[in-house]
């Protein structure tokens, strides 16, 4: 069985930091990218994070500058830190990884509130 761990979500103050981890378990063979999502009540899902197995990232301006994406490939562990979190960064976030076919995470809820 396939499985995308996730863990590291939480409430966390205006400003604060936060980082999340997923390690997949279970054979997953030839992982192009590892990366996450979130999505809020109402919103659309928001790619926040991708990084590829050869390194390449990719972030979106809303979170670029404050978030980094980070992987393990032997571990096929990708971490997500988030620094100078605000109240719009609130979401379940969901940790994906890529081959032939997506792979999800069940999601952490992120709540940034003071």
């Amino acid at each position: 069985q396939v499985q995308l761990v996730e863990s590291g979500g939480g409430l966390v103050q205006p400003g604060g930091s936060l980082r999340l981890s997923c390690a997949a378990s279970g054979i997953i063979f030839s992982i192009y990218a590892m990366g996450w999502y979130r999505q809020a009540p109402g919103k659309q899902r928001e790619l926040v994070a991708r990084i590829t197995s050869a390194g390449n990232t990719n972030y979106p301006d809303s979170v670029k500058g404050r978030f980094t994406i980070s992987r393990d490939n032997a571990k096929n562990t990708v971490f997500l830190q988030m620094n100078s979190l605000k109240p719009d960064d609130t979401a379940v976030y969901y940790c994906y990884a890529q081959n032939q076919r997506n792979y999800w995470g069940q999601g952490t809820q992120v709540t940034v509130s003071s």
